[in-house]
């Protein structure tokens, strides 16, 4: 069996995986090939793999290379966690639009940050697939972790048949939550989950078959429970459903809790990932500075610790052994989700055995729920179109549609942002080569101006008749 580790840089996330997969005994024997175009990380990565499989006696094998081409090649199963720009380019994702009034927590998902990291990943995610289908083995499975994950795998659904699925611990993280809230152990909860990645809703929440909701809701109501996660809860109480998401990641999808400083202060005042103003970059940055300087690993056990909550390992051993087991995936819409469109991503209850992977129809989620998801389908589909095409036109119509944005930029405000983001992330977005912003004019309207006779419309006069009867205090 061989596994390929697609942005295996990524030195905590590879270690976490790894880790679990070398705890795995369905998987012994399996050769990690572990790609970066980042040669330090990889190496430091590389050589603490192969610590992790002689000092705990595993019958596998590891190997690094700056080669896509090579670590896919016959391989069954290929795991991805790229980030296209590193914090570089983030740090544009973030700052750029705060010039513009657009305040982000996350930036990686919605928004015009998550827009911009889609831009620059889809291109190298269409390669990642097109040398899937030449060089790995036939019918091998794509685990995507790369954000913005809707996005990223709504465009995998539309350039290729290559199976995949795509991972994120939302739901795992939010169970726990809701499992300290009612007292019940989180494997006790019986609970169905569906909608959008970062949105997706717990539409039943039961335990020996009991609904837990009334009982969730009041303990949400305790000031002490609803401080953690004020605007959770507070889309719950008028939506009526939970969410998968935490304050600071849900605050930006939707136009209520960042649009304006009296909401930012009441809402998103929890320090760092609660809501502050680019929390997600700040670490980012501080990790990425604190990285350069010292090999973190070398801080590291190679011991092998219990299996984390990803999901990761859990598919592979199902896939491998045949013994099935369920997960929340994100998942090319075939009619899983019957009110949201056709062919977007969607996040749904997936079954895997040795047969591959088994979604499960949900149906029509509640009419409040599936509007919520649209408002962020609708930027995806169009980041999607955008980042398969190289239109810059698209891209800022995606940004223009997205929730948050929309309540704090105008539309010409939203081209100029676009343009600069454009500009500023140019060497990550090779589709957009050569391609510019159609310019709008800037038009200044004199005082004095006098508005210009338009004919009117036969059918329209009678408006017009009765607007000049006002005038005239005329009317009966």
């Amino acid at each position: 069996m061989k596994i390929a580790m697609i942005g295996a840089g990524s030195i905590v996330f590879t270690k976490t995986l790894l880790n679990d997969m070398l705890a795995t005994p369905a998987l012994e024997g399996a050769t990690y090939a572990l790609m970066s175009p980042t040669e330090t990380k990889l190496r430091r990565m590389e050589a603490f793999a192969k610590r992790m499989v002689a000092e705990n006696g595993i019958n596998a094998s590891v190997y690094a290379t700056t080669s896509r081409e090579d670590a896919v090649r016959d391989a069954d199963y290929v795991i991805c966690m790229i980030q296209v720009g590193g914090v570089e380019a983030f740090g544009h994702d973030y700052e750029i639009p705060l010039k513009y009034g657009v305040d982000q927590c996350i930036g990686d998902s919605l928004g015009p940050g998550g827009v911009m990291r889609g831009l620059r990943s889809m291109p190298v995610m269409t390669d990642l697939v097109k040398d899937m289908e030449r060089l790995s083995k036939p019918g091998a499975v794509l685990l995507n972790y790369t954000n913005p994950m809707a996005a990223v795998c709504y465009a995998l659904g539309r350039v290729s048949n290559v199976p995949f699925i795509g991972l994120c611990h939302g739901v795992q993280t939010t169970l726990d939550l809701i499992s300290g809230y009612v007292g019940v152990p989180k494997d006790e909860i019986d609970f169905l989950c569906a909608g959008i990645n970062h949105m997706a809703w717990f539409l039943k929440l039961e335990h020996k078959g009991k609904d837990l909701y009334p009982l969730f809701k009041e303990r949400c109501e305790l000031p002490g429970c609803y401080v953690n996660e004020k605007v959770r809860i507070e889309v719950m109480r008028h939506f009526g459903y939970f969410m998968t998401e935490s304050t600071g990641h849900l605050s930006e999808y939707v136009p209520w809790f960042r649009s304006s400083e009296r909401a930012l202060k009441l809402y998103c005042d929890e320090p760092a990932f609660g809501g502050e103003s680019g929390a997600y970059y700040k670490w980012s940055r501080v990790v990425a500075e604190k990285y350069a300087k010292t090999d973190p690993l070398q801080f590291e056990s190679p011991k092998l610790e219990r299996r984390s909550v990803e999901y990761c390992s859990y598919i592979l051993e199902a896939l491998a052994t045949g013994r099935p087991f369920r997960l929340q995936g994100n998942i090319r819409n075939d009619g899983y989700i019957t009110n949201l469109p056709q062919g977007c991503c969607v996040e749904v209850p997936v079954y895997v055995d040795r047969e591959g992977l088994h979604p499960l129809r949900v149906g029509a989620l509640p009419p409040q729920c599936a509007a919520l998801n649209q408002s962020n389908v609708t930027v995806q589909a169009l980041a999607v179109e955008a980042g398969l095409s190289g239109d810059p036109e698209l891209a800022m119509q995606a940004i223009a549609m997205d929730p948050l944005t929309s309540a704090c930029c105008t539309l010409a405000e939203i081209r100029e942002m676009t343009a600069e983001l454009l500009e500023a992330e140019a060497q990550w977005l090779p589709q957009f080569a050569g391609k510019k912003l159609r310019p709008t004019p800037a038009i200044v309207i004199p005082p004095d101006v006098q508005r210009a006779e338009v004919p009117l419309d036969p059918a329209l006069a009678i408006g017009k008749r009765f607007t000049t009867l006002i005038t005239q205090g005329e009317a009966k």
